[in-house]
């Protein structure tokens, strides 16, 4: 027989558009959800407040209590397991794309389970699956990796670690970079890697300018690009 929840509220998991002019990407069925919420604990108060009045213009953000998460999740779990306790039922939103995913959030849904609180997820666009969607590469098996190290020798050393994972084990590789970093990104990429290497990077999903392009590593150094200093996708695989 299944455990049952307690009446330690509800918590919702809402997804954010990712770009400006890609909220048509958004189910119908998250303003129904951002209007049960009583509470909410956002990676950035302002920017979920213009997200909810897009997504629905009649949306109360005055009745609702308010908790930023920032890069300090862990502060804010007391008040969270309070709201729990008083059977709210309360959002969890990032900035943009799925909370928990590569964005804040997961903490707070660990404690939710602890607490034997119901957790209800969203649908919503994630760059991440976005970006594998589209790559053609191997979406059975794939890692994300988050950030790549910053020195270079730690960051080339990781790239053929990552190679050999795509290659070896047919299991591609997903990371990102600090948008400003993009483009040594890529020379530290195009550098490192194998010619027959296969190279995806994905930016701007969902919106009217989205671009997504594979090619191997010997067709990358012929291009001579330069990516915008916007979040961007990198996916390495075989």
């Amino acid at each position: 027989m299944s455990e049952t929840y307690t009446m330690n509220g509800k918590v919702i998991l809402i997804p954010i558009a990712l770009a400006e002019d890609g909220y048509d990407a958004l189910p119908a069925s998250i303003a129904t959800a951002i209007n049960a919420c009583q509470v909410f604990f956002a990676e950035n108060i302002r920017t979920a407040r213009r997200a909810f009045k897009k997504i629905d213009k009649s949306f109360d953000i005055d009745a609702r209590i308010w908790h930023e998460t920032g890069q300090a999740e862990e502060e804010k779990i007391e008040a969270f397991k309070a709201h729990l306790k008083e059977n709210k039922t309360i959002g969890i939103v990032s900035e943009s794309g799925c909370p928990g995913i590569a964005d804040p959030g997961q903490k707070l849904v660990a404690v939710a389970h602890e607490m034997k609180a119901q957790v209800k997820p969203f649908s919503g666009p994630s760059s991440i699956l976005l970006a594998l969607m589209a790559s053609g590469m191997n979406g059975q098996q794939f890692t994300f990796n988050g950030y790549l190290p910053i020195p270079s020798g730690e960051r080339e050393k990781m790239i053929k670690t990552l190679e050999k994972k795509a290659v070896n084990e047919h299991c591609t590789q997903l990371f990102i970079e600090t948008p400003y970093r993009n483009n040594q990104m890529l020379q530290s990429l195009q550098q490192v890697l194998q010619d027959n290497t296969k190279l995806c990077i994905a930016y701007h999903l969902t919106s009217a300018d989205e671009w997504v392009m594979t090619k191997k590593i010997s067709e990358w150094k012929k291009m001579n690009i330069s990516l915008p200093k916007e979040p961007a996708i990198f996916i390495v695989g075989g």
